[in-house]
């Protein structure tokens, strides 16, 4: 099966999760600087949630360079990838409307963890594709960072109903770990077009 479709398909749907999230967020009536101040939570949490957002739709692209073709397993594990990225709007939403109060806050990276796991089950789908590409394999093959923000979400989940500052300073450091390009994918892709 092509990838182009899932790639199209996952494209759209990142695009329009950034549009709803942008348009769930109400512009405050009056003109003044101090309309804003009850907004910034909501904005911050818009701005924190699309990067997470950026982040997967770059490394997705990334990924599906890698990929030579799709298989059902891929195809629901994209799916599955998907169903939980929808929900950051959501968990967007009710955790800035809420001023990352405790609940809010564990639901958001409840939403960020589920969708890590389900990004390195594509991972590991679009990996064990590649066997006769031994030479990717190597590249991407390790994953410190995705081990890293799964260690990371959890005890921000935990200490979100104790400092949920302390919580809310862990999902902006896991974000700020994944700004950070892995070019080790693109240098393998490269040798590789290049018939090295």
């Amino acid at each position: 099966m092509k990838k182009y479709r899932l790639e199209a398909f996952s494209d759209g749907v990142i695009a329009i999760l950034i549009t709803i999230m942008v348009l769930n967020m109400e512009v405050p009536s009056g003109v003044g600087a101090d309309k804003l101040l009850p907004v910034i939570p909501v904005f911050l949490t818009y701005v924190l949630s699309f990067i997470y957002l950026a982040i997967y739709w770059s490394n997705h692209h990334h990924l599906f360079q890698a990929a030579i073709g799709v298989n059902r397993p891929i195809l629901w594990a994209n799916l599955n990838l998907l169903f939980w990225l929808s929900l950051i709007p959501f968990a967007t939403g009710w955790m800035g409307e809420n001023h990352f109060a405790p609940g809010p806050a564990a639901l958001y990276g409840m939403v960020l963890l589920l969708s890590a796991i389900s990004y390195w089950i594509l991972r590991q789908l679009v990996l064990a594709s590649l066997t006769s590409q031994a030479r990717l394999l190597h590249p991407i093959g390790r994953n410190w960072k995705g081990w890293l923000a799964t260690v990371l979400y959890l005890p921000a989940i935990a200490l979100s109903f104790l400092w949920e500052w302390v919580s809310l300073a862990l999902y902006v450091l896991t974000a700020l770990l994944w700004l950070i390009p892995d070019r080790r994918l693109e240098l393998a892709l490269a040798d590789r077009e290049a018939g090295c």
